[in-house]
């Protein structure tokens, strides 16, 4: 083993680490190897930046333009109000709308697709008075399955299409994936809406936390302002701070018995007054003692919205604006106007201090602000609507005009008459010019955190190709596997790349384990096409935690969801995928 060797194997070991501990963003951990391995003389300094501009990078980001396009449209919204309904069993239910989450994530990014159903889900659930905890998470396992089987349907995919192209001349085309991911997600949706749902823990199927997280009985308040009061003469606004510094939101003032418009944030308080604040009840009393005011009423009697506001909950996804901060860090009442009233995580709401704590991804968001401003600080925040009301912005007229500027842009693609970027490139162009996609929206869509991951990888994934260190895990792989069939090795293969997106990010895994894929395949003398389709089956199916893909973040908090409950739908369903992953494989790309 020669001196690079060992410096890769260590700093791949050392970025497996801090994405397994979590506590760093895992795009800065790729991009600090990155420096590191072009500072140890791994990569080349020429290439040390090549991956930001590698087709794999480029196609990702532009497939978020385009989806981004398809939800401003309505187009989805237009499809999934046609074919659900919220007086359907559960099971049906499940059975549509998983299959409407797989057929759009094959056209569009997963995530996507299951921001769009998310808010219809959770509308029906309401409707049919059950638990979003049952179907939400069939519906992100859907979408999971989904976006295997197309090249655009998942981020694995383009990084293994784009891998064969450089390893052996062609890339996968647009439906390579079609016939693998087809029968893989056929069945894997009969699973879930058959089976899965029904292994949920019963308290889980039967816990709604947007009622209780909307639940402000007795946290709001009206408070009188007395004339020797300290804040008497002050904006609204200027009280912010105090505010904040006892955990406590104000929500406006009543004057002559009359709510003020908004928050009122930039009247002046006056005797007479009355202040209407929320929080918990210690918070409140502390701070009516320190302002000097006296209270009115108590016990959730008072609107907590004037005429033009409204309540919002929103959901924190991975890399969202907020995560990792708070709303005081943020000082999203003063800046943006919007306060936050409530916090739940993984089922447990918050209201002790929820405007200093530090808000993490599966966080689900109550907010309150102005009907017209709400849902763009929601956007600015990161954050996706869980009501209708966040897709209020839709632009339906120009919904069959983003349908056929898309199927025009994939049919150029498939047919091989224009390179997929430059298609994608002219429909995301396209849109934007159309305004289907705002130019404010623009550089919003694209999911920075995973450009910066591939960009930051795809030197390294080079490095361990250039350097001899995948042929070296290869024959690791194949002195240890000695006198097993070949079939056999593929199921490992693909079992451990299963494993390891389970727990690490799925782009990364698919980076490091088709070069893998493609050593180990030579070494048996056997095409490579087969093990490479079992890497991009496998890296996209992480079903047993919700660190493994975005979208079992995003329904964490929204189902009340525990770590834990994962698995119980998620490893019979990757035991399946394995059992009918493998044969569909070999029969569409024989050894």
């Amino acid at each position: 083993m020669t001196t690079q060797q060992v410096f890769l194997f260590v700093l791949l070991l050392a970025v497996f680490g801090m994405l397994l501990w979590g506590r760093v963003r895992y795009d800065l951990v790729a991009f600090a190897a990155l420096v590191v391995a072009t500072v140890g003389g791994a990569v080349p300094t020429e290439q040390a930046f090549v991956g930001f501009g590698h087709p794999a990078t480029v196609i990702i980001a532009l497939v978020l333009v385009v989806s981004r396009g398809l939800a401003n449209s309505g187009a989805v919204e237009m499809l999934a109000r046609y074919v659900i309904r919220g007086t359907l069993s559960v099971g049906s239910h499940i059975g549509i709308i998983a299959a409407v989450g797989a057929a759009l994530s094959g056209l569009m990014n997963n995530v996507a697709a299951l921001a769009l159903l998310m808010p219809v889900d959770m509308e029906a659930a309401a409707k049919a008075k059950r638990s979003p905890a049952l179907t939400l998470m069939p519906l992100s396992f859907a979408t999971i399955l989904g976006g295997m089987v197309t090249l655009i349907g998942t981020p694995p995919n383009i990084v293994v299409a784009t891998f064969r192209g450089e390893a052996l001349g062609e890339a996968f085309g647009m439906f390579d994936f079609a016939a693998v991911g087809l029968v893989v997600a056929l069945v894997g949706v009969l699973f879930v809406a058959l089976v899965g749902w029904r292994l949920l823990p019963v308290e889980r199927r039967q816990y709604n936390v947007r009622e209780e997280l909307q639940d402000l009985e007795g946290y709001v308040a009206e408070a009188r302002v007395l004339e020797d009061s300290a804040i008497a003469g002050e904006r609204l606004r200027d009280l912010y701070p105090m505010a904040e510094e006892h955990d406590v939101a104000l929500l406006g003032l009543v004057r002559a018995g009359k709510r003020l418009p908004g928050f009122a944030r930039r009247e002046t308080v006056r005797a007479g007054d009355f202040v209407v604040i929320e929080g918990a009840a210690a918070a409140m009393e502390k701070f009516v003692g320190t302002a000097g005011l006296e209270y009115a009423s108590a016990g959730g009697k008072t609107a907590v919205l004037s005429d033009n506001q409204i309540l919002l909950e929103v959901v924190v996804p991975d890399g969202a604006r907020i995560q990792g901060r708070s709303a005081m860090d943020l000082r999203l009442a003063y800046r943006q106007g919007v306060m936050l009233l409530g916090v739940s995580r993984q089922g447990r709401p918050f209201r002790d201090r929820v405007r200093r704590l530090e808000i993490e991804a599966g966080d689900i968001l109550l907010l309150s602000g102005p009907e017209d401003r709400l849902p763009e600080v929601a956007s600015w925040l990161g954050c996706l609507p869980l009501a209708e009301r966040g897709l209020q912005l839709l632009q339906r007229d120009k919904a069959w005009l983003a349908i056929g500027l898309f199927a025009g842009a994939i049919t150029l693609a498939a047919t091989g008459l224009v390179y997929l970027p430059v298609a994608l490139a002219g429909a995301a162009l396209l849109y934007v010019l159309l305004g289907i996609v705002p130019v404010t929206q623009l550089y919003d869509s694209v999911e920075w955190p995973v450009i910066v991951l591939l960009g930051s990888l795809i030197p390294i994934g080079a490095a361990l190709e250039s350097s001899g260190a995948t042929n070296l895990i290869a024959g690791l792989i194949i002195n240890i596997t000695d006198g097993l069939p070949v079939v056999a090795v593929l199921v490992i293969i693909m079992v451990v790349t299963m494993t390891l997106s389970d727990v690490l990010n799925n782009v990364a895994t698919a980076l490091i384990a088709a070069p893998i894929a493609v050593n180990v395949a030579t070494a048996l003398n056997v095409s490579p096409d087969p093990f490479l389709m079992a890497v991009a089956v496998a890296a996209s199916c992480a079903f047993l935690t919700p660190i493994g893909h975005k979208n079992n973040t995003i329904i964490m908090g929204p189902g009340g969801y525990q770590f834990g409950d994962y698995w119980r739908m998620g490893l019979p369903l990757e035991l399946i995928v394995v059992v009918v992953g493998v044969p569909a494989v070999l029969v569409f790309w024989p050894l």
